[in-house]
């Protein structure tokens, strides 16, 4: 088939890359997201999946919004027979669905109808998921709510950060992406409506939904260290700034450590910090405007009072 493949992050370019690589079909074009401002001088820069597709001399299209005309009207000009879709990031409009004549298809990084949203592995990683996976799905009008082509399941481990599973999850991905489009071309294939129970929703993860609730159980309190990581990042406050905690562990033996909730004690070796129920180890963490740093360096440079505590807020 052709394809015009749409997607914009770096989780997006494994599935370019294996159908690329395919002998079935050929992608005639990229629909990405318009470039964007990153790093410290706010440069405008391509896509991950932009710069893959300009490298591969494939055609490159950057409306900023899909209903744009000239977008359209170019969609047709090429005459796609299907657009597979990773992680494009902006609402598809009817019109546009309606271009190619086997429709687009979302490689979505849930068991659907578990997770319909813009950030199901980090929702997977915050609810304690043991299992999750991959879907492939017709899209159509409704949020991720299409009929399944077909699906890949993966364990969540347990230490698992949401970059972790969904680097995983791109590379196993782009495989069932492949194989869909080759079921669909010979119609082996056929789209099955999802189930209407079970539905769940993942919205995308905001900064505040990030900040630790020491009151929490550690149990919780690491979830939301690796479900935010690496983005928005978990954070909390210490002495009225803002501390990023990039890793955590939940301590082994907490006899000795009868901490209140956000109490922090050190030892020469490691820093804990009191949870809900048992103390959780501070790996590794990042103060406001610095670099990261291992959490028994940080410990050591700032000096813990006794009974200090993260997580409170600066004097007014």
């Amino acid at each position: 088939m052709r394809l015009v493949f749409a997607g914009t992050p770096e989780v997006a370019v494994p599935a370019l890359d294996a159908l690329i690589a395919s002998d079935r079909h050929e992608v005639v074009a990229v629909v990405t997201r318009p470039d964007a401002p990153a790093g410290r001088g706010r440069r405008l820069v391509a896509s991950p999946v932009a710069e893959r597709a300009e490298e591969a001399g494939i055609e490159v299209l950057k409306p900023v919004k899909p209903r744009d005309e000239d977008f359209l009207a170019r969609l047709r000009e090429i005459g796609p027979d299907c657009c597979p879709v990773v992680a494009y990031g902006a609402l598809l409009p009817k019109v546009a669905l309606d271009i190619p004549p086997k429709g687009w298809v979302n490689l979505h990084f849930s068991l659907l109808p578990a997770w319909r949203g813009a950030a199901p592995v980090q929702h997977a990683v915050l609810a304690g998921d043991e299992v999750t996976g991959a879907t492939t799905f017709q899209i159509e009008q409704g949020l991720d709510s299409g009929p399944v082509y077909g699906v890949l399941t993966e364990e969540v481990r347990s230490t698992d950060t949401s970059g972790d599973l969904l680097t995983r999850l791109a590379f196993a991905g782009s495989g069932l992406l492949v194989a869909t489009m080759d079921g669909i071309e010979d119609g082996t294939l056929k789209a099955v409506p999802q189930p209407e129970e079970g539905v769940s929703l993942a919205p995308k993860i905001e900064v505040e939904d990030a900040r630790v609730d020491w009151t929490a159980p550690a149990l919780r309190v690491d979830r939301v260290v690796r479900g935010c990581a690496p983005a928005p990042g978990a954070w909390t406050v210490f002495r009225g700034e803002r501390l990023k905690l990039i890793a955590t562990a939940i301590a082994p033996d907490p006899a000795e450590l009868a901490l209140a909730p956000g109490e922090l004690a050190g030892t020469k070796k490691a820093v804990y910090v009191g949870t809900g129920s048992r103390p959780v180890e501070l790996l590794w963490v990042q103060p406001q405007g610095k670099k990261p740093m291992q959490g028994a360096d940080w410990a050591r440079g700032v000096r813990i009072a006794a009974g200090e505590r993260l997580g409170e807020q600066p004097p007014a």
